[in-house]
């Protein structure tokens, strides 16, 4: 099978709960091709992969905001281009990152198990994950990455719910709290944001938690690591406004339907492997304390 050239990639999101059937095709071409050109390149022991797709004109500023090192731990950022029709990988490269691109648009899930492979097999030891389009704050990865080195968790989650979020959107913010209790009833662990795209783990999780989601792979990645017996923790976050441009996602009846599928679908899956006798500790970082007001200076009390 021939792999589409990357000019003549596909003009439309691919939304389907099963691969395409071209997929580990494309992915291995991309594989090979990054192999190729950063052969020399070493990995940090932090890798913070970005699946992008169409988000030239916002990812060069999320990169922007990354940090050469996060919570004392070097950082190497890689992008996962996931067939954009723009100049996503061109922009991603001028601003520092490592970029794997895909010749077709193959899903969320796709991009990002590619990118997580690429980190884990380069030899990191973490990976945190954000999105190209700018709501999600890497001011907030050295708490989560503190976590991961204090081996408090394995499985750190931005949450909006124990933060804020700009989204306006009633019906996706009414969403984001259903599924949250959802998984939690589920999965007998108290969570509070299940759909964060601000997240960061151990490396080794990704290979041991089966996945299959060519979408809404947070859902799946998480509800298998809990069923793995990993620590999950969560950590208030803002979700911000999207830099510019639209969500990719698509209505939302039409997102929630299938990300409730997805959840219902790994569960099922899932469940046949018991959680621990001892539940994983959802952990949350305490709100930073108010300053005590200050005693007034002599004569100006």
């Amino acid at each position: 099978m021939k792999v589409p050239n990357r000019s003549h990639a596909d003009h439309e999101v691919y939304h389907a709960l099963h691969e395409a059937p071209d997929t580990q095709l494309i992915t291995r071409a991309a594989r090979d091709e990054f192999d190729r050109v950063h052969a020399d390149v070493a990995l940090a022991p932090l890798v913070v992969v970005i699946a992008a797709y169409d988000e030239g004109d916002n990812i060069g500023a999320v990169l922007d905001e990354i940090a050469d090192e996060i919570g004392g731990v070097a950082v190497t950022t890689l992008v996962i281009d996931d067939g954009s029709t723009d100049a996503t990988t061109e922009v991603a490269r001028r601003h520092g990152a490592l970029v794997c691109t895909l010749s077709a648009n193959r899903g969320h899930g796709v991009a990002l198990r590619l990118g997580y492979r690429i980190a884990r097999e380069g030899g990191a030891r973490y990976i945190a994950t954000l999105d190209g389009d700018g709501q999600w704050d890497p001011a907030d990865l050295p708490d989560m990455v503190g976590i991961l080195e204090d081996g408090a968790a394995d499985f750190v989650i931005g949450s909006r719910q124990l933060g804020r979020t700009e989204n306006t959107d009633w019906y996706r913010n009414l969403g984001v709290r259903f599924f949250a209790r959802l998984i939690s009833t589920l999965t007998h662990t108290k969570l509070t944001d299940t759909s964060s795209g601000l997240r960061a783990m151990r490396a080794d999780l990704t290979g041991v938690v089966r996945q299959t989601q060519p979408q809404y792979q947070t859902s799946e990645l998480l509800i298998g690591a809990i069923f793995n017996g990993y620590v999950v923790a969560e950590v208030p976050t803002t979700m911000r406004q999207r830099l510019s441009g639209e969500s990719k996602k698509g209505g939302n009846l039409f997102y929630g339907f299938r990300y409730a599928r997805v959840i219902t679908k790994t569960w099922w899956r899932e469940r046949r492997r018991p959680i621990p006798a001892r539940p994983p500790v959802v952990v949350v970082l305490p709100e930073p304390a108010e300053p005590e007001p200050s005693e007034p200076a002599a004569g100006l009390a």
